[in-house]
């Protein structure tokens, strides 16, 4: 969430709906002094891969309704802006949204999911075969868990 709301700030602070690259490093690291300049184009690019803009040409536009974030007073982003997303946490957190359960009992739900297969289920297969069963959307997050399998290769 916090990596949302940095992304939001320049163009909420702006008020455009488009902004230069240099526009947006030099807000998050100069005008904000929330970072170094390359540590800003590190979250550039953590938020193109996350979705959260669209880049092109030089051109940042996001893709989400920036005015929908609220931005607390005195924010300042920590070091977990920079972690990689994790959609199988994501896929928990919804599920149990979505189920009124705990994440906890999500997480040993998954676990007995794992068991039926004798233990040769990954995480993030149990978390969308009982998103399945539980009736929740999931399909947006597969890409996200493929490439997470992949990358645990």
């Amino acid at each position: 969430m916090s990596l949302k709301i940095a992304v939001a700030a320049p163009f909420k602070q702006m008020h455009r709906e488009v902004l230069d690259k240099n526009q947006f490093v030099f807000f998050l690291a100069l005008d904000r002094k929330w970072m170094n300049v390359d540590q800003a184009h590190a979250v550039l690019r953590l938020a193109a891969s996350s979705g959260l803009v669209k880049i092109d040409g030089g051109k940042i536009s996001p893709l989400f309704d920036v005015s929908s974030v609220t931005i607390p007073l005195g924010f300042r982003p920590g070091e977990e802006i920079f972690a990689s997303p994790d959609p199988c946490n994501d896929l928990v957190v919804r599920i149990a949204a979505a189920t009124g359960q705990k994440e906890n009992e999500v997480i040993a739900g998954m676990n007995r999911v794992i068991e039926e297969f004798d233990g040769n289920l990954r995480a993030e297969a149990a978390a969308a075969l009982l998103a399945r069963r539980c009736g929740v959307a999931w399909s947006d997050l597969l890409p996200a868990l493929r490439e997470n399998l992949l990358r645990e290769k």
